[in-house]
């Protein structure tokens, strides 16, 4: 359990401010931020201020002053933290919010010569990495993604819209263990600072901006860089594996909308931006109420879902995160109300608790305690007269408690495997995919005319092979009110795309009326047979290739009796299960688990022997 750490930065006077002549009412010593109440005439509260306390307060008003907070030192305090919290294994955020125009974007971005929290976590990240990569012993991997959420919808910053028309806006979905995610957001792998660089200059130039009455070119919509972060060391036994997420949040401006002269289209699009902020403030207040204990009747409702905002930051605000947000505030007294109010909204975020764990993985998770489980009968093998001093222990018992413990780890280890291996094994009993070794690889078969997924993502790991039966294969987005035989995900895709119609091996393809179907380039509106290697493009992004099995092929397959491992009779289960055993055993996890287990029950039974 840890809470959100919280830090508060002042920027100097803008040009704005200075025409306005305003006067500067922030003042911060050490951990304190304090703000005057701007002067007016026979107001009796004259000079009356609030303190608020922090976890750091940042004075970044003057240059000149001794206790000049500049962007290097706000990464040495909070950026350390966020790579200490990666390679640990844990997520990290950083959330930066505040007035339009009070520096946001400055303190997280950053000018080229003056950069911000994302270069220089960047920076730090990959120089960290230089230096531990030096070693064999452990491995690393790197993605990023860069989203942007503009009128409540998500656009992906890597990836270049087709049109001006196109929003390009995705889905947001929730995974049972890992969270809420964006469906089909581009991940990039990226090996080095200067390629990370690149994508952010991208990413910047697609992000939406607007010249606003506070800013000349404010940032109309919230920004979420995302570093997923995987460490692999092979030194330990069995394999350790973490895989940590850093979420680096540009929030847009809250703002009132006199003061931005906002009109039109901009004024709807300043109303959303509140209300996703208004959202985010009942998200914080309900948190900190869980955080400081307040009694209620009721249970407290976190609204995570009523923003796609807070939807997609749920695990890092009272999740499974570190998280760190900085309030960045003018000193101006013409911004007194605004100021005041991002100050209370930080005050309230320091009393929201999270809980960061480890992020490893789960089936290595289980052969540790198998280890340790090892390690503990070394132990009582090596001193015997340790054992049971307090409650005496039979061989017999001993015995009895070692092969339950065995038995229960085994089937933990096996639970998440069995419903893969059981799909496979019903696959491939079909008889029309065969497995066969080749040299060093592995080739499928298919005796039936089959398409292959061609897809853009080059780091997706898998192959889709899809066969076509005797008959009609529908193919559609998964969206339809019927079942499609080929589910396939991508823009312009429609519920009832195209159906494919197998007679006797000759494939004839039927487009849909609106669909868009292109074959070896050329678009395609009626039925088309389709040849040996052709290539299908369907809608804007799903690829295919067309693969049919000559009569030679065919017959020189069956001529050869190819064997697959997972085609034993039905009725001799052992068999089954052996062959099963025998071709998953490849996987070094696994064959760690079998080493463990077995290591489990030679102790157990050297250690039974020796009691009796």
């Amino acid at each position: 359990m840890t809470s959100v750490r919280v830090a508060v930065r002042v920027r100097p006077l803008n040009k704005r401010e200075k025409q306005l002549s305003s006067k500067v009412i922030i003042h911060m010593k050490e951990k304190t931020t304090t703000i005057q109440k701007p002067t007016v005439r026979g107001d009796e509260l004259k000079g009356v201020g609030k303190t608020f306390s922090y976890d750091f307060s940042y004075d970044s008003s003057d240059r000149r002053s001794p206790t000049f907070a500049s962007q290097e030192k706000i990464f040495r305090d909070l950026g350390f933290e966020v790579l200490k919290a990666a390679f640990e294994g844990c997520n990290a955020c950083v959330i930066a919010y505040g007035q339009t125009g009070s520096g946001k974007s400055y303190t997280m971005m950053g000018p080229s010569h003056d950069k911000g929290l994302i270069p220089r976590i960047c920076e730090g990240l990959f120089w960290e990495l230089s230096h531990r990569s030096k070693s064999d012993a452990v491995t690393f991997h790197t993605e990023v993604s860069y989203l942007e959420i503009c009128n409540e919808r998500v656009q992906d910053l890597l990836k270049k819209r087709a049109s001006p028309a196109d929003d390009g806006g995705l889905s947001v979905r929730e995974h049972p263990r890992h969270g809420p995610y964006v469906e089909n957001l581009s991940k990039h792998v990226v090996q080095s600072y200067s390629e990370v660089e690149s994508l952010i200059i991208l990413a910047n130039a697609n992000r939406t901006t607007a010249s606003r009455g506070v800013n000349d070119f404010s940032r109309r919509s919230h920004a979420i860089f995302t570093i997923m972060f995987t460490q692999v060391w092979f030194d330990a036994e069995p394999l350790y594996e973490t895989v940590s997420k850093i979420h680096l949040v540009d929030l847009a401006g809250s703002e009132k909308v006199d003061p931005t002269r906002t009109v039109g289209g901009r004024l709807k699009e300043s109303a959303d931006i509140n209300k996703s902020l208004v959202t985010l403030g009942h998200v914080i207040s309900a948190l900190a109420d869980l955080g400081v204990g307040v009694s209620t009747t009721k249970p407290i409702f976190i609204p995570y879902r009523d923003s796609v905002l807070t939807w997609l930051l749920k695990d890092s605000l009272g999740g499974n995160s570190k998280t760190t947000m900085i309030a960045t505030v003018s000193p101006a007294d013409v911004n007194y109300m605004e100021t005041l109010n991002t100050l209370r909204f930080a005050s309230r975020a320091k009393n929201i608790v999270n809980s960061p764990i480890v992020n490893d993985n789960g089936s290595m998770k289980v052969m540790r305690e198998l280890q340790a489980e090892v390690t503990k009968l070394n132990q009582l093998l090596k001193e015997p007269t340790q054992v049971g001093r307090e409650v005496p222990l039979s061989s017999v018992d001993v015995k009895e408690e070692l092969n339950e413990t065995k038995s229960l780890q085994a089937v933990a280890l096996t639970k998440n495997r069995s419903s893969t291996w059981r799909e496979t094994l019903n696959i491939l009993q079909e008889e029309t995919v065969t497995l066969r070794k080749e040299g060093s690889g592995v080739v499928l078969d298919c005796c039936l005319p089959h398409l292959i997924g061609v897809g853009e993502d080059l780091q997706k790991t898998g192959i889709a092979l899809y066969y076509l039966k005797e008959g009609r294969t529908i193919i559609g987005s998964g969206k339809a009110s019927c079942t499609q035989d080929i589910v396939l995900h991508g823009p312009g895709l429609l519920s009832v795309h195209c159906v494919l119609e197998n007679i006797a091996g000759t494939v004839t393809l039927f487009p849909q009326d609106g669909a868009l179907c292109l074959v070896n380039g050329s678009v395609v509106t009626d039925p088309c047979q389709l040849t040996q290697g052709a290539i299908i493009q369907l809608g804007k992004g799903a690829t295919l290739w067309f693969n049919q099995p000559t009569a030679s092929q065919l017959r020189l397959k069956y001529q050869s009796g190819l064997p697959s491992v997972f085609s034993p009779s039905v009725t001799d289960s052992s068999n089954s299960t052996e062959n099963l055993s025998k071709a998953m055993v490849q996987n070094r996890g696994y064959k760690d688990a079998i080493k463990l287990t077995a290591l489990v029950t030679d102790k157990s039974a050297n250690l039974a022997s020796q009691r009796s």
